[in-house]
């Protein structure tokens, strides 16, 4: 693992970042056991300060849980007081448990009527974690007032509190703001750098109040010398939420699901291009590729398609040199051979291997998926592996499912997000179908699980 520390991440990164490493250090280390390293740490951090006595404001979530561990830590070395706003998440209501039998003073609120004086050396600001929202609630927001007001030094626990000044910052494990000290607490590197339940969070549910077209709408073209594939992908837009799915192809095909423009003649050529142009400029994403074919004149037509797209995935047979690029955002997704033809071949090392993908997408512009057993993702600065999936995939059309929800994703996410969310979830759905049938496995079979993963 120490060689692939160069694909690590540094420097400030973005709470939603945090909250994915947070989830995929699940596989490795217990929420209880960071938690325990956070609140350990904090009271280190406290320490240093020589206070002679100690206000917690500890949130209900897992920042308040990291807020009583600290308190328990301290209590018996100085005074230590703590106003608890509840404790809803199973580790916080945990270590809240674990602070019955320590000398404290407790005060649980829910009113600000209730707040007690806010008189210490240090105030630990551990109220809202990387979940918090910008506008607070009355009672968090009349504690941060007070806290604000109080000549006390105040500690932020991982990133301050909306609105909340903060003399020291302690982060765990990566940096949420500028100029905040940095504590590990047991996330391994496999929590940054590769794919896991974490990428999963950026894929947001449709809202209630969500209209047809809202979740994204997406045009498949292919087909052609090669009938299914552009149906399977556009059935796995669908499945990873896009509303509307178009299926642009010389072939005839029946999936009640989604909608074909059949084009006139055996395959795609310079005659389709005004009409898929005008399909193109349309839809929120592309897929181009699946069953294409690599007759010249096809893929000189839906290069220039390409090009007039906001959004694309490159798939298959459009592979080749020169390589076509949407205005927004383009995903390509070669297997060894493709990457070969395109980049040069790639090492077998992990580490070449991450580095030559990330070459690939800086040469490209855009997100470079290179399939393999361990899948590698980069779009140029950010490289993730991906370890989900099994042997039984190696059947014909998982390439084009992984296509299809690659695009319905990427018609309403960014393209590194939607890239390492889809390949994470079509092996997860691999590994579900497998399980289940075998090397008799269906690419088909993989579409009702890779919903399942994505919105259950």
């Amino acid at each position: 693992m120490k060689e692939l520390a160069e694909f690590g991440l540094s420097g400030v990164v973005s709470s939603e970042t945090m909250r994915a490493v947070d989830k995929n250090a699940d596989r490795w280390v217990s929420a209880r056991e960071r938690m325990e390293a956070a609140g350990t740490q904090l009271a280190n951090a406290i320490r240093k300060e020589q206070p002679g006595s100690v206000l917690f404001l500890c949130g209900s979530g897992n920042n308040g849980g990291d807020g009583y561990v600290a308190a328990r830590h301290l209590a018996e070395e100085t005074e230590v007081s703590v106003v608890s706003f509840g404790a809803k998440t199973p580790e916080a209501s945990s270590a809240f448990a674990a602070l019955s039998s320590s000398p404290i003073q407790l005060y649980t609120v829910s009113s600000a009527d209730e707040l007690p004086p806010f008189e210490a050396d240090v105030i630990a600001d551990c109220l809202l974690g990387t979940g918090a929202r910008p506008t607070l609630r009355p009672l968090y927001a009349e504690a941060v007032s007070r806290m604000n007001a109080s000549p006390a030094k105040v500690i932020a626990c991982d990133i301050p509190t909306p609105d909340a000044r903060a003399d020291r910052v302690c982060a765990f494990h990566l940096a949420k703001t500028d100029g905040a000290e940095v504590y590990r607490i047991g996330i391994p590197l496999a929590a940054e750098i590769f794919c896991g339940e974490g990428d999963l969070l950026s894929v947001q549910a449709k809202s209630p109040a969500s209209h047809k077209g809202a979740g994204g709408t997406v045009l498949v073209i292919g087909g052609g010398p090669y009938q299914g594939a552009p149906f399977l992908a556009g059935e796995a837009a669908l499945r990873a939420g896009a509303d509307i799915v178009r299926v642009a192809s010389p072939v005839d095909g029946f999936m009640p699901d989604v909608i074909l423009e059949r084009l006139p003649g055996d395959r795609i050529t310079a005659e389709h291009k005004a009409r898929l142009i005008s399909l193109a400029e349309a839809a929120d994403a592309v897929v181009a590729g699946p069953g294409l074919g690599t007759d010249e004149e096809t893929l000189s037509t839906v290069r220039e398609v390409v090009s007039h797209a906001k959004r694309a995935v490159v798939d298959a047979d459009l592979l080749r040199l020169p390589l076509p690029k949407a205005q927004e955002a383009t995903i390509y997704t070669p297997h060894a051979g493709e990457f070969a033809r395109l980049f040069g071949k790639a090492p077998k090392n992990l580490r070449d291997r991450g580095a030559a993908v990330r070459d690939a997408a800086k040469t490209s512009g855009g997100v470079v998926i290179l399939k393999g057993e361990t899948d590698v993702i980069s779009d140029g600065v950010r490289v993730r592996f991906n370890t989900s999936g099994c042997e039984a995939m190696t059947v014909g059309g998982t390439g084009d499912v992984l296509a299809g929800v690659t695009g319905g994703l990427l018609s309403r996410m960014p393209a590194f997000d939607a890239a390492c969310a889809a390949v994470y979830a079509e092996g997860r759905a691999g590994e579900a179908a497998a399980e289940a049938v075998g090397d008799g496995l269906l690419a088909s079979d993989l579409l009702k699980r890779i919903a399942g993963i994505l919105w259950k």
